[in-house]
């Protein structure tokens, strides 16, 4: 089978390999389509893998080929989406009900094979069956809507209530997208980009804020400050502007991953404590009964069409265009939101 390799940093090659061996509890997938992460960059342009060489891509869907021996609730045939953790299922967190936070645990397109490949193994627990009224093109975002939702989740939201979501990238606009579908108020977007912020224009923000061209600390001079503020940037940045820009008795939820010193001045410390802010982190999409709520809250998002995530598709490529939208998507300001590998359309 084909299968894009890092076979070293920025290094990628279209490369033969053997289709996956099929163990009793797992099922073959043939892949549709799968998506680029923003993790998926620095496995690619630093060489930020576990090992070469690394096949990457852990959002994903695909029509099962082949079921394993001890595989009951798949046939051949069915259309699904996967879900990459594969946790041990046998140590403390794991007994708890909190996959998430497994320390034991695999990644589908880090520590093993993953989809940017014609072929792909996965245990069968991992496969979630995308209703035939969805695409398997949009199926293929469900793992991204995922940690979105799970990021919301992380704290309560009562109708109505002002939400701000600092950075309009992948997490940022399916946030926006999964605030909407819960039925908040009103929805501050901030990024720097403006095709993006024109995306979320399109999908449902109520106010969009470009610090080129109005700081933060300009518009919320006239404006309220929002109740709840969504982190997905991963910016160090925008990781304190969070707790600077939110009301009194606010809360913060933290879904990107920063890449940097995050440093708080006293006066923004402070802030905690007066203003009893409620502060937490969110990590991945996963709960039990595994792979969890999120998974089929968000696709009866997409089924019902509640949540429409085609204005975030914004490239599609083949296995044979390689790293090409790897440096797509790395150019200053560049305007691709979700980027596909589209392998075995339907």
């Amino acid at each position: 089978m084909r299968a894009l390799a890092v076979v070293g940093q920025a290094q990628m090659i279209l490369r033969e390999l053997e289709k996956p061996q099929l163990k009793t509890d797992k099922v073959l997938i043939k892949v549709a389509y799968c998506g680029i992460c923003g993790s998926d960059l620095p496995r690619y342009f630093e060489g930020g893998v576990h090992a070469f060489p690394q096949v990457l891509g852990h959002e994903f869907s695909g029509v099962i080929e082949a079921v394993g021996s001890e595989v009951t609730d798949f046939v051949k045939g069915d259309r699904v989406a996967v879900a990459p953790l594969i946790p041990c299922g046998t140590c403390e967190d794991c007994q708890k009900g909190e996959p998430a936070m497994c320390t034991h645990y695999s990644f589908i397109g880090s520590r093993e094979q993953g989809a940017m490949a014609d072929y792909i193994s996965v245990p069968a627990r991992n496969c979630i069956k995308v209703p035939a009224s969805l695409s398997l093109k949009e199926a293929a975002l469900l793992e991204p809507l995922t940690v979105a939702i799970h990021g919301i989740e992380r704290v309560t939201l009562h109708a109505g209530v002002s939400v701000m979501v600092l950075g309009a990238g992948t997490i940022g606009l399916l946030t926006l997208l999964a605030l909407r579908a819960k039925g908040v108020g009103n929805i501050i977007v901030v990024d720097l980009n403006e095709k993006k912020l024109t995306i979320a224009k399109t999908i449902g923000a109520d106010h969009l804020v470009n610090p080129n061209d109005c700081s933060l600390e300009e518009y919320f001079e006239t404006h309220e400050l929002p109740e709840v503020v969504i982190e997905t940037a991963g910016s160090a940045i925008t990781q304190v502007q969070a707790v600077r820009f939110v009301q009194k008795k606010g809360k913060v939820s933290y879904v990107g991953t920063s890449t940097k010193e995050v440093v708080f001045t006293p006066n923004d410390f402070e802030k905690i404590l007066r203003g009893e802010l409620e502060i937490t982190g969110s990590w991945m999409s996963y709960s039990a009964p595994f792979p969890g709520y999120e998974w089929t809250a968000g696709l009866r998002y997409m089924e019902k069409k509640e949540i429409d995530v085609n204005p975030l598709i914004t490239g599609v490529y083949s296995l044979e265009d390689q790293a090409i939208p790897f440096e797509e998507m790395r150019k200053k300001e560049s305007e691709q939101v979700k980027v596909l590998y589209e392998i075995h359309p339907e």
